[in-house]
């Protein structure tokens, strides 16, 4: 009897040390947001390869020749660290960063920061909760490289984006005509509605106010069949743009609950012509 009690006490003292115990990892990670704390301290959040969303603190670098430097923090900055991963913690702790990939457009050409730092922050909200998903990951880093790279053509970059962030989400549009099977969409695009809570088009309104009339419901099948590639062959305006956008926003609203109001927005709107 003894040795049983103390055998279920041991196994119990193993699993709770366990869940405090530190893993050692390296991992790719793309800086989501940061935040100073004190003096010496920035709280940083990251999405990463292996783990998924992660807070970091890190003591602020006091020379130049300090492994953690301030300047990899930044916004949407791509990076390699070495962290010690304990499940139960709340703060995470860096130990070594490096940059996986220079992005010096991105911080020189203020549109392209401006989509950068609006994606950031779209993706510090979105991403709340997000576990490790190695093909979103990939999405997004070689997404931000993409939009880095390029020199023109890059004025619906964010409108593609957030259409195909939204597959990886769980709520990316349905192509088949609610009650129809497999229709094809294209022979009656213009006059179908869009039912932004279930995410598919239909003949009729559905019984609540969260779809898209016909003429605005042809904008999500627009802009299903963009990519990076052929984006530029769609001449949008900035009204157009900026409408699509709104829809997205709230189309987002509806699948991730208290998505809030976006600070960099406003910023957003007033690019391109």
């Amino acid at each position: 009897m003894f040795c049983q009690i103390f055998l279920k006490k041991s196994v119990s003292f193993c699993i709770f040390f366990a869940n405090f115990a530190a893993v050692k990892t390296k991992t790719e990670a793309i800086v989501l947001h940061s935040v100073k704390y004190g003096e010496q301290k920035l709280i940083v959040d990251m999405f990463t390869r292996q783990w998924g969303r992660l807070s970091f603190a890190l003591q602020l670098p006091r020379t130049a020749q300090a492994k953690l430097k301030k300047q990899y923090f930044q916004p949407l900055t791509l990076l390699n660290i070495e962290a010690d991963i304990r499940q139960q913690v709340q703060l995470q702790k860096i130990s070594e960063a490096s940059l996986l990939s220079p992005l010096p457009s991105l911080l020189s050409d203020p549109s392209k920061l401006a989509i950068g730092l609006f994606v950031c922050e779209f993706l510090y909200h979105a991403l709340r909760d997000e576990q490790r998903n190695e093909p979103l990951f990939d999405y997004v880093r070689t997404s931000i490289e993409w939009l880095d790279g390029r020199e023109r053509d890059f004025a619906n970059f964010h409108l593609v984006f957030l259409m195909r962030l939204s597959r990886f989400l769980g709520f990316y549009p349905n192509l088949e005509l609610r009650n129809h099977g497999t229709t094809e969409l294209r022979n009656c695009e213009n006059s179908l509605y869009f039912d932004l809570r279930a995410a598919c088009f239909c003949e009729q309104p559905p019984l609540h106010r969260d779809f898209l009339m016909p003429q605005e419901a042809s904008r999500i099948h627009l802009l299903m069949r963009m990519d990076y590639a052929t984006m530029h062959l769609f001449r949008l305006g900035r009204a157009d743009r900026n409408r699509i956008l709104e829809i997205l926003i709230q189309y987002y609203r509806l699948h991730i609950p208290q998505f809030p109001e976006l600070r960099s927005l406003p910023v957003l709107q007033e690019l391109f012509q």
